[in-house]
């Protein structure tokens, strides 16, 4: 079984701007550069038969380049936070990939991701960390902004968790946009 999802690459300048705010803030797992993506859609654990069929589906997906940007941070888990991001900046052409992404997930009877899309790079998951502390740091951050960058492909990427350690991010397929 593999854990898939698809999502967008954050190239390197814009990774040296966020690497600055992974600082400040109790009960922070802080992720790595290599971590940081903008998640289109969890697809969830398959078999490889499967994930060859979700690779053939999103291939044929045909979607222009993206001009991507970043606005602010926030946090995830309104009075019991779970996560800190940075907020990416929506637009309708991010939103019809991710819409497609997460049509083809539900017609392959994939895990349904249910929460709403919000474009987002996950900076941090949480532990224990007060409402207070996760206000403060965004309120610190908010001012942040990154970009814009053109987003020219995405990548189908398998989860790899490892005991006690960060899970493995693998790039495992490429798709080209516009």
């Amino acid at each position: 079984m593999i854990r898939l999802f698809a999502a967008l690459p954050v190239p390197d300048p814009i990774a040296d701007r966020l690497e600055p705010l992974l600082t400040g803030l109790d009960g922070a797992r802080w992720r790595d550069r290599e971590h940081f993506h903008i998640t289109l859609a969890f697809f969830g654990e398959m078999k490889e038969p499967v994930a060859e069929m979700l690779d053939e589906e999103i291939g044929a997906l045909a979607a222009p380049q993206l001009d991507l940007e970043i606005e602010g941070v926030g946090w995830f888990g309104r009075k019991e936070p779970h996560a800190v991001f940075a907020t990416v900046k929506r637009t309708p052409a991010l939103d019809a990939l991710a819409r497609e992404c997460r049509k083809i997930s539900a017609r392959m009877g994939l895990d349904k991701d249910d929460k709403p899309f919000k474009p987002h790079i996950t900076l941090a998951y949480l532990n224990n960390t007060p409402l207070e502390a996760a206000m403060a740091w965004s309120e610190r951050w908010q001012v942040l902004r990154a970009g814009p960058w053109t987003a020219d492909r995405f990548h189908l990427f398998e989860s790899i968790p490892r005991e006690g350690k960060k899970s493995v991010y693998d790039a495992v397929a490429e798709y080209p946009l516009g």
